[in-house]
């Protein structure tokens, strides 16, 4: 019986001491997680992701060079792809060539209207000469009438008399005709040249924006690179005819990436943006710390954007917890010190009592602007000038 009695008085010591040290455990969980674990949110389910930028052609053509290949880097502006730009050698050609056509026809325009008025003033003298043979020639005939009833003139003459005012009225009506139109023709050439010069004459500019646009499609045979990056998923190939808007490579600008962290739905609950999450990436391990800021949250779970949503109106149906992508920045230093990649994995902690502020003022901004396709047309603007210019003569 002592012994029994020993023994059960040794497990109760140990069913105490195992109580005690549960209860211990249990007191400073509590304590790790109001301290720690209630102010932030963690999850492994966070993948960096980054602008996919295309290099497409703006024009049809043959690919004659290629500079750029998969994993190299590239600066915004250089020449990526080279198309063959005979035919936009040629249409450039036509294009100045049916310029300074236009430009000879509209200054002949200008130089006709000196001629129209030197003319209607010729034809204004000679319907004054006409009108006023044409009152010599009646006052012959009145004249004649006169005599005639004294038998002083014979009526041949009489006859002959008439005839000259009849060709005389002819010549005036003809005349005033000639001078109706010569004021018709100066009014239609004032109409098109009024108000305007050759360089800046309707014909002219509308030829002019036909040669502007052979320049762009000749510069245009070159693709350059819109943004700095590493060039990635090279499809193009010398020999290759392109047509406006074929993929030919992409560019991903390592030093503008985010990450995006699937978090669960009932984690949402206190996570706003402005708040600040330290990352680390599978590819350094912990050796490496990343800082960023949270954007924003997505407006949908990953299932409600997929290309087949979940249909859960059926009987059979089971609650799954969702998961919805947060967009977290990265710190451009700490990009350029240890660049990442699109796709890798990342480890993501947010921290719920940081500064929260609204996304545009808090995070880095994750948009991306180029200007390469604004091509500077200084060059065609040139070549224009000095078509107007070779074409006015003096």
């Amino acid at each position: 019986m002592p012994s029994a009695t020993k023994k059960t008085s040794q497990r109760k010591r140990l069913l105490t001491i195992a109580a005690l040290v549960f209860i211990a455990i249990g007191i400073l969980y509590a304590i790790w997680w109001f301290i720690y674990a209630s102010n932030y949110e963690s999850t492994d389910n966070a993948y960096v992701h980054g602008n996919i930028v295309q290099v497409t052609p703006q024009i049809s053509g043959t690919v004659i060079g290629i500079d750029a290949d998969d994993t190299q880097h590239v600066t915004k502006g250089t020449t990526l792809v080279k198309l063959d730009d005979v035919d936009a050698d040629v249409a450039l050609q036509q294009a100045e060539a049916n310029l300074a056509q236009v430009v000879r026809q509209t200054h002949t325009l200008y130089v006709q209207n000196d001629a129209l008025q030197a003319g209607i003033a010729m034809r204004r003298a000679n319907l004054d000469k006409t009108r006023a043979d044409l009152a010599k020639a009646q006052n012959d005939l009145k004249r004649r009438q006169t005599l005639a009833q004294s038998g002083g003139v014979s009526g041949e003459e009489i006859l002959h008399a008439q005839t000259a005012v009849k060709a005389a009225q002819s010549d005036v009506a003809q005349a005033m005709a000639a001078l109706a139109s010569a004021k018709a023709t100066l009014l239609t050439n004032q109409a098109l040249t009024a108000d305007t010069t050759v360089a800046k004459h309707p014909d002219v500019l509308k030829a002019a924006a036909l040669v502007r646009k052979a320049w762009l499609a000749k510069a245009r045979t070159r693709l350059l690179a819109p943004v700095n990056g590493v060039v990635a998923e090279r499809s193009a190939q010398v020999g290759q005819h392109v047509a406006p808007g074929t993929p030919l490579m992409t560019i991903v600008p390592l030093h503008q990436m985010w990450v995006e962290a699937n978090f669960k739905e009932v984690q949402l609950r206190k996570v706003e943006p402005g708040q600040h999450a330290t990352m680390t990436a599978d590819m350094y391990g912990g050796s490496v710390t990343y800082h960023g800021i949270v954007q924003g949250i997505t407006a949908g779970t990953g299932s409600a954007f997929a290309l087949l949503p979940a249909q859960n109106a059926t009987g059979n149906w089971i609650k799954v917890v969702q998961r919805v992508p947060v967009r977290i920045t990265l710190d451009p230093k700490e990009l350029d010190a240890h660049p990442l990649r699109v796709g890798l994995s990342m480890q993501v902690e947010i921290d719920l009592n940081s500064g929260k502020k609204t996304a545009s003022s808090a995070a880095p901004s994750t948009t991306l602007e180029t200007n390469v396709y604004a091509e500077d047309t200084r060059g065609a603007d040139d070549v224009i000038n000095k078509i107007i210019r070779d074409n006015l003569g003096s």
